[in-house]
């Protein structure tokens, strides 16, 4: 299914909901958690999956990247986000190669996000948060509807690496721009463990 199609689509059922009304008034992204702080765990029902997703459950074993993207509906794409997540879908296996896992989160119901996993092809991990409550915990913003989107890089450790928080100018972080912050905090842990392991072998 092409960009086209979906950001002309005539059909704007349940564009109207709870949430609608929920994200209504615009509220701006704000930068609540600052790089190297560990940021809060969360457990999010996961499309194609009995089992949810805690965010903890990646610590000590790979770079995460959160991408938490704007869809209105199944038939209702942002016109901003439908072309970044097209491109992470596009790079994912990049990022595999990387070590990294993406995690896409949605505010669409399940319903609609099994279509929206369907339609797109989507190998990476999609994460329904209909109530927005995680989009709140971690600032992205709102307006008209919906929440904002927002990308954060978070190391093995847990630790923040990278941001991106929505604005006109720079509605989403690139595909190439999260590859080379993924590239980074692996890096990074890679030199921490050599000077712990440096320490440890040279002890005063």
């Amino acid at each position: 299914m092409t960009a086209a199609f979906k950001l002309t689509s005539t059909d704007f059922r349940g564009v109207i909901s709870q949430r609608f009304f929920r994200n209504f008034l615009p509220l701006p992204a704000f930068s609540k958690f600052r790089v190297g702080q560990t940021l809060p765990d969360f457990d999010l029902p996961m499309v194609g999956q009995r089992a949810s997703i805690k965010l903890s459950s990646y610590r000590q074993k790979s770079v995460v990247v959160l991408a938490f993207t704007r869809i209105f509906t199944e038939k209702q794409y942002c016109p901003f986000c439908y072309p970044h997540i097209m491109s992470m879908v596009e790079t994912y296996k990049k990022f595999d190669q990387l070590g990294a896992e993406v995690l896409m989160i949605t505010s669409t119901d399940m319903r609609q996000s099994k279509i929206v996993h369907r339609d797109l092809g989507l190998e990476m991990p999609l994460l329904v948060d209909s109530s927005c409550s995680i989009f709140r915990q971690y600032g992205t913003g709102q307006a008209l509807g919906a929440p904002l989107p927002a990308q954060f890089v978070v190391d093995r450790s847990g630790r923040l690496t990278f941001q991106h928080l929505f604005s006109f100018a720079h509605p989403n972080a690139s595909s190439e721009r999260l590859l080379w912050a993924v590239h980074n905090a692996s890096h990074q842990v890679e030199v921490t463990r050599l000077k712990r392991r440096g320490r440890d072998s040279n002890p005063r």
